[in-house]
């Protein structure tokens, strides 16, 4: 459609910027906590701040909006994803993979991945957000694990190692920081942050676009528009996520003025366009 057209592209380099200069800074806070040089609450709230944050630097590069394969920053889309989502714990190859199966099979209860984090309302699914990480349940981690399994493709494989990989290096800071005597410090910095990016992640990505799930599979169907108490920002630009799935290539910063200039047509194929 040549509307939705005219917001693909732009300038993608803040997401680059964003991305090394918010990582470079909380890996400063790692020595600076450990040399007693560091304002701790601060550093814990920019800590939560960067793991939300750094999703949505990734979700650009899952989409190859910053780097096309064989374009010029191909090299750089695959930097940015591989570094945002470090403080969540959560290699960008799995990302990636889960990613995509959720956008071919939205709200499928077999095949959407992300199908797990369906809540019948907004304080079920914080709740959800929480539970779906525990051992021995099928959600969240545990779900794409399993679905990687099944697939058995190469990519998934390499998928299951970095994961392997990235929660034996999270769990060997956390270890050797407390056993140093900073096991605060190691869980304001990462392990909580980490949980608390995943809850909010979780909920604004996953559940409030897409709630109900059931039954919501048609092309027109899949995400809906809502206003957020926190607004557009903080809701992480999700109140538009509909306008994601018709067309991935348009950068989530732009998905709301593209939701405007498509508002006439979105009525006129049934949406319900009322909240915004």
């Amino acid at each position: 459609m040549a509307i939705a057209e005219g917001f693909h592209g732009g300038a993608m380099w803040p997401y680059a910027v964003a991305t090394f200069g918010c990582f470079a800074v909380w890996l400063s806070f790692f020595p600076l906590a450990i040399t007693g040089h560091l304002n701790l609450p601060l550093a814990f709230v920019l800590s939560c701040i960067f793991a939300t944050g750094g999703y949505v630097t990734s979700h650009e590069a899952m989409h190859s909006n910053i780097g096309r394969p064989g374009e010029k920053y191909r090299w750089l889309n695959e930097a940015i994803g591989a570094v945002s989502t470090i403080p969540i714990v959560f290699p960008f190859s799995m990302a990636r993979i889960m990613h995509l199966e959720h956008h071919y099979h939205c709200n499928d209860p077999l095949k959407d991945p992300d199908y797990t984090d369906e809540a019948p309302n907004a304080l079920m699914a914080w709740y959800k957000t929480w539970y779906n990480r525990q051992p021995g349940v099928d959600g969240s981690i545990h779900h794409y694990k399993r679905i990687l399994g099944e697939m058995g493709t190469p990519e998934a494989a390499r998928a299951l190692k970095e994961t392997m990989l990235l929660q034996l290096v999270f769990m060997g800071v956390l270890f050797t920081m407390a056993w140093s005597g900073f096991a605060i410090e190691a869980a304001l910095l990462w392990w909580l942050p980490r949980h608390i990016g995943l809850s909010y992640i979780r909920f604004y990505l996953s559940w409030a676009p897409h709630h109900p799930r059931e039954g919501q599979t048609g092309r027109y169907e899949q995400a809906n528009i809502f206003k957020s108490r926190l607004g557009h920002v903080l809701s992480m630009c999700m109140e538009t996520h509909l306008i994601h799935h018709l067309y991935p290539g348009i950068p989530n910063h732009r998905t709301k003025a593209a939701y405007l200039a498509l508002k006439p047509i979105l009525e006129k194929r049934g949406v319900d366009c009322s909240a915004i």
